[in-house]
């Protein structure tokens, strides 16, 4: 087989797998997608960003509890017992 057969074949078995792409069981998501508008953008964005804060405070509470607290209750509570 030519170096051109095997290439048109190669693109064709390409076209053939993209073209069912729509016809599967993902095709009606695909059909149904869309962009979003800026505002469901924007709300997408300030969750998200509420999210990372809200992770954030609770990770440095976390590390403040176990570098300050944490030492002061091993030393004087645990060691007492």
């Amino acid at each position: 087989m030519a170096f051109l057969d095997r290439a048109r074949q190669i693109q064709e078995d390409v076209d053939g797998r993209l073209h069912s792409v729509g016809h599967g069981k993902f095709g009606r998501i695909l059909r149904m997608a869309r962009r979003p508008t800026s505002e469901e953008y924007v709300k997408v964005l300030e969750v998200t960003w509420l999210g990372a804060v809200l992770i954030g405070i609770i990770g440095f509470a976390f590390y403040i509890f176990f570098t300050e607290a944490g030492p002061w209750i091993w030393h004087n509570v645990i060691s007492a017992l």
